[in-house]
């Protein structure tokens, strides 16, 4: 029997994928362990390798296709023995849908307006039932709630902002399909109530992809697809918000010390022949290195919220918010507590290089017990980030700004840094938050504490 290649998950929170290229061609032999494409995941591009050996027989999802759910057939490989005859047994998958086709269709979404009742759907082509988790109670408790949905059905729920839990499904064994969606969406079958005890649903979107379209003049906007991460980011940016109860706290920190012992840190720096510093460190990687110290001060603070219990962290393990085209990835620094300035230095730049060009390991960039937002560089003086979980602190930091200060009743000038620590309140509170907050300050102000 042939073997269906599917498309893998690269990391614990890949759903779909895109796959970005194949690395080999129909009727090439591959072996186990060749790199035999290239997935583009919600956080990173990386290499799939072949878990077994024979002859790629068909490809069934081209490049550029999107939207691939984990655990679709991607290619069919033949062992020794086996002839394409034998494809002839094999279920065809539903066909993928490229990008810009994507983009196509939903363009068109507005004007499909023909004023006629809708004729009976035609059965849909549906290969395989595609569990989608629910966020049920029995679920949580490492139960089976799962929701059966063909792939259409759960691209067009999620166009639509349609929660699968609440749609009564009417394909076989109750399998939700597009009719049930399209119901759904024109009020015909209305939403179930969600299930008692459970998880308040997501808020839904208060109007659709095409009554937004609708709203302005034909031609005059394009359609730009979202990629993976941009999906994904919004998808745990909305999650975040509606499940985890942010508190504030800011402070003003004099940065003046800090900037003088960084300016001693790199002048010390040794160089090679071509006059490169061994390392240089940012008032970035110094910050970093005060707030993993903070979390060593205030333990309480070092900590993630569980429904089970609260999980207090030994090791401070940083993540640092890096932009890339389309969004953004937070790297972590791991055991930060432990590192010299310079090695941070040296780890943060190779981290952020690899971000940038989506080559991080998912080990690179998952967990860390808190992390850092600065847009200091962008001239802003202060702001508030989102908790990115599992943390339960995120520290935002604005701009180092020259601002009078009085000190012993006379006006001086120093270099103020306005920063915001936004707390998952169910784990730190307004207290224990002001104490790590006045942690962080005081090695900020006195940053020889960082180096000995």
């Amino acid at each position: 029997m042939p073997t269906p290649i599917l498309m893998p998950a690269l990391s614990p929170t890949m759903e779909e994928g895109t796959l970005s290229k194949w690395n080999v061609k129909e009727g090439d032999k591959v072996s186990s362990g060749d790199v035999i494409a290239e997935i583009e995941t919600d956080k990173a591009t990386m290499e799939f390798e072949a878990a077994d050996e024979g002859t790629l027989a068909k490809i069934l999802v081209p490049e550029g296709a999107a939207d691939i759910p984990v655990n679709q057939p991607i290619a069919v490989l033949l062992s020794e023995g086996e002839d394409e005859s034998a494809l002839k047994d094999m279920p065809k998958p539903e066909a993928a849908k490229p990008q810009a086709a994507a983009a196509a269709a939903k363009s068109e979404a507005p004007k499909q307006d023909t004023g006629k009742a809708e004729s009976a759907p035609k059965p849909e082509p549906e290969p395989k039932e595609m569990p989608v988790t629910s966020a049920a109670p029995e679920a949580a408790a490492g139960g089976t709630n799962r929701i059966f949905a063909s792939p259409l059905a759960r691209r067009l729920a999620k166009d639509d902002g349609i929660d699968l839990a609440r749609v009564q499904g009417s394909g076989p064994h109750g399998r939700i399909v597009k009719a049930d969606i399209e119901a759904a969406k024109s009020g015909k079958a209305p939403l179930a109530a969600a299930p008692a005890g459970g998880a308040a649903p997501a808020a839904q979107p208060s109007m659709t992809d095409s009554q937004v379209m609708k709203l302005f003049e034909e031609g005059s906007f394009e359609v730009v697809p979202h990629d993976n991460v941009r999906k994904i980011i919004a998808k745990r940016l909305v999650e975040a918000k509606q499940t985890i109860p942010h508190f504030y706290l800011t402070l003003d920190t004099e940065i003046d010390a800090l900037l003088a012992l960084r300016k001693d840190i790199n002048a010390a720096a040794p160089r090679d022949k071509e006059g490169n510093p061994a390392w240089k460190v940012s008032v970035n990687d110094m910050i970093i290195k005060a707030l993993a110290l903070a979390l060593q001060r205030v333990p309480d603070a070092n900590v993630t919220w569980t429904e089970a219990g609260m999980l207090k962290h030994k090791r401070s393990d940083i993540g640092v918010a890096v932009a890339i085209p389309g969004g953004l990835i937070t790297p972590v620094v791991r055991h930060a507590e432990t590192k010299r300035l310079s090695e941070i230095a040296n780890e943060m730049k190779d981290l952020a290089t690899r971000a940038r060009q989506r080559k991080l390991a998912p080990h690179e960039y998952q967990g860390g017990t808190t992390a850092i937002s600065n847009l200091g560089m962008y001239g802003i003086k202060d702001f508030a980030a989102v908790i990115n979980p599992p943390h339960a602190t995120i520290l935002a930091v604005g701009a180092g700004i020259p601002t009078p200060v009085v000190r012993k009743g006379e006006i001086t000038k120093a270099t103020i840094m306005s920063v915001t620590l936004s707390t998952d309140h169910r784990a730190v509170d307004g207290a224990l938050g002001a104490e790590f907050l006045g942690a962080f300050q005081s090695l900020i102000e006195k940053p020889a504490a960082m180096v000995v």
